[in-house]
């Protein structure tokens, strides 16, 4: 398989031509947030007329571009019973991030690909989605970061977030050259190669199989320009093995359930321990000062998120048992109760992106109060876990 000498290249150095097999792959490389890159991909489209376009979309990111009401079939309750709260949030971040760089171009991030998919329909080309599922590729990432590094990858997102920085021209010419992703993970260095792993290097696989087996013979696909260096090299080699690997969701490491069982265990022996040397009363004392330990802190931290009461008084009486057991978190138990009791509404998903990137926003907006209670519930349950567990074991050996 090689680059064919295709004129295709005269319409700029963003596109690409790969031969593989007896397919022709015109490769379009795009910035998400780019007028230029929306005409560029109408034109190739249009003069091409190709016997498939590729998309650098799953279908759910398909629907959320060319569906407006697509936060009306999102179920929050749904999310946090599979414990995705995590991925929604990091997904929202990126998002917005996309959304700001977008504003300062006037073009709606994602805006080229959508347009590809309508020139694709005008002239009933058919359209392949050749992303892997959004949520796999979240929470692959998310599984694959440390605890620590899930931190500084939160913080470096926030950062970026309220970053009014004005954009120069010489930064926009840089965007132009690759996508908002990409811009990321250069600036987070080599800190999180984990999550750039996830996020770049599987994907260029994942993209590049399905842009190879797509239907017809001469297709165009788009993505974002920062895929394309990888697809490139990717589309010498038969990956078709690894598609069912990156597919899938990592299950939790034997080690870690073990070590998530093993803190709770050894709280809970030590309490009988103490019952068995000094006395019931004693205990009992402990048991006490790890309920309030526990509970005060993750009330607290509801009250800092202007939780509906009921989410406090369920911080409160969770954060005790969900410390106890690693199969759910106060964090999860109160924002299914700020859910139920303070549902946001639909304007409140599409006002999310704007919200986020402002303090005033994450109290204001229902569905972002909803991860302040999760984060902050679960913060202060942490908090007290270690606290609690210190003076329990302070007590056992004293």
């Amino acid at each position: 398989m090689t680059d064919s000498p295709f004129p295709a290249n005269e319409y700029s150095s963003d596109v690409h031509v790969l031969q593989s097999d007896d397919k022709t792959i015109i490769l379009v490389g795009t910035a998400h947030i780019s007028q230029e890159s929306v005409d560029l991909v109408k034109s190739v489209i249009e003069q091409e007329q190709p016997d498939c376009v590729c998309l650098e979309l799953d279908d759910q990111r398909y629907q959320a571009l060319s569906q407006k009401k697509q936060w009306q079939s999102l179920d929050l309750k749904i999310i946090i019973k599979n414990k995705q709260l995590s991925t929604l949030l990091v997904s929202l971040l990126m998002a917005s991030y996309q959304k700001r760089l977008g504003g300062t171009l006037g073009v709606k991030p994602g805006a080229e690909l959508l347009a590809a998919a309508e020139t694709a329909n005008q002239y009933q080309i058919p359209i392949s989605l050749c992303d892997r599922d959004v949520r796999i590729t979240l929470r692959r990432a998310w599984k694959s970061t440390s605890f620590l590094k899930k931190g500084y990858l939160l913080s470096s997102l926030l950062v970026s977030l309220f970053d009014k920085e004005e954009i120069t021209e010489e930064k926009l010419a840089e965007l132009k050259q690759k996508d908002v992703l990409s811009e990321l993970m250069d600036e987070m260095g080599e800190t999180l190669p984990d999550l750039k792993r996830v996020l770049i290097d599987e994907r260029d696989i994942f993209l590049i199989e399905k842009i190879k087996t797509s239907p017809g013979k001469r297709i165009v696909a788009v993505v974002g320009a920062g895929h394309v260096a990888g697809m490139k090299k990717q589309i010498h080699v038969d990956n078709r093995d690894q598609i069912s690997e990156i597919s899938k969701i990592p299950p939790v490491s034997k080690g870690f359930k073990l070590l998530g069982w093993a803190i709770p265990l050894l709280i809970i022996g030590s309490i009988m321990v103490i019952g068995m040397q000094k006395g019931v009363s004693d205990a009992g004392a402990n048991v006490l000062f790890w309920i309030l330990a526990n509970g005060i802190p993750a009330a607290i931290g509801a009250l800092l998120a202007f939780a509906h009461p009921l989410t406090t008084i369920g911080a409160f009486a969770s954060a005790p048992l969900t410390s106890l057991t690693p199969v759910i978190g106060a964090g999860y138990v109160t924002a299914f109760i700020q859910v139920m009791t303070r549902p946001p509404v639909v304007k409140e998903f599409e006002s999310a992106g704007d919200d986020i990137a402002t303090l005033k926003g994450w109290w204001k907006n229902k569905l972002l109060r909803v991860f302040l209670v999760f984060l902050l519930t679960g913060l202060g349950s942490a908090i007290g876990t270690w606290v609690g567990g210190y003076e329990i074991f302070k007590n056992l050996v004293g």
